[in-house]
């Protein structure tokens, strides 16, 4: 059975584990990746999340997967594949963490999602009013579908959706 969801408030050492888990990436990927961010609700000041950093590696050229795949399993990673989202891989974490507290993933360089995850990032961090709306709603779909996370993202798309076009324009 999948874990709960659970939006807990903003936690400082967010940041900071974002940075422990970069340092521990960005030697293994090197120069095939182009950047390594956080994204995520982990990654806007004061959000509520659920306690789980997202980091993206954009590649410089989607033709560099097949080492970063065979040199984020040095480290344990296992790749899963794109779980149906085009141009973006999923990692699973190793099994070494006693916690799950991290997803990893690797986009083509021209996957858009990535540069509309920033865009949406970037929104929040410039919009405190938005971002606390963004928590109330994530906290009452938590307790609502507290054990489908289908129904709690789909839940949140049209505020995401809002959002981002806000951001884009």
């Amino acid at each position: 059975m999948p874990e709960p969801i659970v939006i807990v408030d903003y936690d400082p050492e967010w940041p900071r584990r974002y940075e422990a888990l970069r340092a521990r990436i960005a030697p293994i990927v090197g120069d095939l990746a182009a950047e390594i961010v956080h994204l995520g609700s982990t990654s806007v000041p004061g959000l509520a999340a659920k306690p789980v950093i997202d980091l993206n590696i954009q590649l410089r050229s989607s033709n560099d997967l097949p080492a970063v795949i065979e040199r984020l399993a040095g480290l344990g990673y296992r790749h899963e594949g794109d779980l149906g989202i085009p141009g973006r891989e999923t990692f699973a974490t190793p099994p070494s963490y006693s916690v799950h507290d991290h997803h990893l993933y690797v986009c083509a360089p021209d996957w858009a999602g990535h540069a509309d995850q920033i865009a949406f990032r970037d929104y929040l961090r410039a919009h405190p009013t938005t971002a606390r709306a963004y928590a109330r709603l994530k906290r009452s779909l938590a307790a609502r579908h507290r054990d489908n996370r289908g129904a709690y993202a789909n839940a949140k798309a049209g505020l995401v959706a809002a959002v981002l076009k806000r951001a884009r324009s």
